[in-house]
């Protein structure tokens, strides 16, 4: 089971506070990554990128990690079909979700840079090991 961390984190006001203490936006991002983990062969493409275009038409604010997480997956999984989504997501919805989404993500897919994209990938899942930690008890 992943947990948050709490070190450091400051609480966005315009956020529910969940009772463990943490955002509905962390608890989304914490059940897909319970769901799919980083086992990147068996996290179904399709469905990825129906859940961005959810999140891209339904928008709600304080969802930028999940839609982060979101946009990282179909960059782990995806090829330069998926390059325009990205934008889609990165340009399209607002300046908070756009700095979150990764600039290298777009360019490595449309430069098809084997070496970078096994650095970034590994980036991608350090940061969400950081965020949350493995219980392994």
């Amino acid at each position: 089971m992943l947990k948050r961390l709490f070190s450091g984190r400051k609480k966005n006001n315009n956020l529910s506070i969940m009772p463990n203490g943490t955002t509905n936006n962390e608890d989304r991002a914490e059940r897909l990554i319970n769901q799919y983990g980083f086992d990147f062969d068996r996290i179904p493409k399709m469905e990825i990128r129906a859940l961005i275009e959810t999140e891209t038409s339904e928008f709600q604010q304080g969802s930028a990690e999940y839609i982060r997480l979101l946009c990282g997956y179909l960059y782990c999984i995806g090829d330069e079909t998926d390059i325009a989504l990205i934008k889609k997501v990165k340009y399209g919805i607002n300046f908070d979700v756009g700095q979150m989404i990764d600039d290298a993500w777009i360019e490595n897919l449309e430069d098809q840079n084997s070496n970078n994209r096994v650095r970034l990938i590994n980036e991608f899942i350090s940061y969400y090991k950081n965020y949350f930690r493995l219980d392994t008890t």
